[in-house]
């Protein structure tokens, strides 16, 4: 098979190359069975992914981008017992292995087996264990068997596909984000950030049964979606507090449950980097008592921060605050195998149009470097790319 992907090449540059083709091999070499090649249906440009391109971590020019994956079995290794060629899969962002101490306690994001530097492992993302991403016509995916979530229906599941490509990443991780914040039948919430993810976490919390769901933002554009699919939007341009902004709306200036779907690149009102500010907000608005989910991404090193301490992963927080008020902050990659069966039936039947709140738009392979500018400059979209052209046909 001849294979193309998607290469960073270094601060802003991603190209579309020949890739070697996928084998049944660890990062490091180490032949394994338990595997499965697929070929790419469907793999979405992700907010993590534009983390690298800009420049804001320490991913090596080279790398095949890519860890939201969509695809068809077309080969399985020796050891797969439970998945045949041809089946239709969503594969988690996160690799585990299924054995160790936190896979077996469901903590799937921080596996122990998949990644030499740290816990945790994702394909085609820095320091998570080296394993090629997605961005590609084809992919290997290891520990089929306990990874892989099989449709259990092809013919409907290629009618839902742009919103069951959703399942890899961002609908498990806004969920993990709402669940984490407490969200329940009559929450009032606050969901930083009105990109896919943000999206997502709102869509996510309107399905737990929150009454109101506002979403936050400077990016007009995202905002008047959020709005059209019937979320409350909160321009945070100009000088007035949140806590105001949240008293405008609920005549109160605090929230059940704060989901901060921005992390660590966030702006202040001025345009200027300020990593804490989210965090600070969320304690700020958040009610005694009340949950915060942190879902969007902070990571231990930031080349590009502007202040030094920053590019070390250390933020300014006021943390007593948090502690004051006995707020619940929880933070982390998603354990996507804890939710992506549930949302697949919530997808399946009608509950959540999650293509349509994120707005997906389809694009090819080819098109990715240009999908990637476009989302960079703020676009209201979520990018799914089309390896094989195989959607575009449908």
């Amino acid at each position: 098979m001849a294979n193309r992907g998607v290469v960073y090449k270094g601060p802003g540059k991603v190209s579309v190359e020949t890739i070697p083709d996928p084998k049944f091999e660890t990062p490091m070499g180490r032949k394994i069975t338990h595997g499965v090649i697929l070929k790419v249906l469907s793999t979405n440009i992700c907010g993590s992914d534009q983390h690298m391109v800009r420049g804001r971590t320490s991913a090596p020019p080279g790398m095949v981008l890519g860890h939201e994956i969509t695809g068809e079995i077309i080969e399985r290794g020796a050891d797969v017992e439970y998945l045949n060629v041809g089946d239709l899969v969503s594969v988690p962002f996160n690799v585990a292995c299924g054995r160790c101490r936190t896979c077996r306690e469901g903590h799937t994001d921080v596996c122990l087996n998949v990644n030499e530097k740290q816990a945790g492992g994702a394909y085609g993302y820095v320091d998570l264990g080296g394993w090629v991403g997605g961005q590609a016509e084809y992919v290997m995916v290891p520990y089929a068997d306990f990874n892989l979530l099989r449709f259990p229906d092809k013919d409907k599941a290629r009618a839902k596909i742009l919103d069951l490509t959703m399942l890899t990443e961002i609908l498990p991780t806004g969920f993990h984000g709402a669940v984490n914040a407490g969200v329940q039948a009559g929450s009032t919430v606050y969901v930083a950030g009105a990109g896919p993810v943000g999206l997502a976490a709102a869509a996510s919390a309107r399905l737990l049964g929150a009454a109101v769901v506002m979403v936050g933002d400077f990016n007009m554009a995202r905002l008047e979606h959020a709005k059209s699919v019937g979320f409350e939007p909160v321009n945070l341009s100009g000088d007035t507090p949140l806590r105001d902004r949240i008293a405008e709306i609920l005549k109160v200036p605090e929230v059940d449950a704060f989901i901060d779907c921005v992390g660590f690149e966030a702006k202040g009102r001025a345009g200027t980097d300020q990593p804490a500010v989210v965090l600070n907000q969320a304690m700020d608005v958040t009610r005694p008592a009340g949950a915060i989910g942190i879902p969007g991404l902070y990571v231990t090193e930031d080349p590009g921060a502007k202040e030094e301490h920053a590019r070390h992963g250390s933020l300014s927080l006021r943390l007593g605050q948090a502690w004051s008020k006995s707020h619940s902050l929880h933070t982390g990659q998603t354990p996507v195998l804890r939710y992506n069966r549930q949302l697949l039936q919530a997808i399946l039947w009608g509950r959540l149009p999650i293509a349509k709140i994120a707005n997906a738009k389809v694009i090819t392979l080819d098109a990715a470097p240009e999908g990637y500018a476009s989302f960079d400059s703020g676009v209201a979209n979520k990018f799914v790319i089309d390896p094989h052209r195989s959607l575009s046909r449908r």
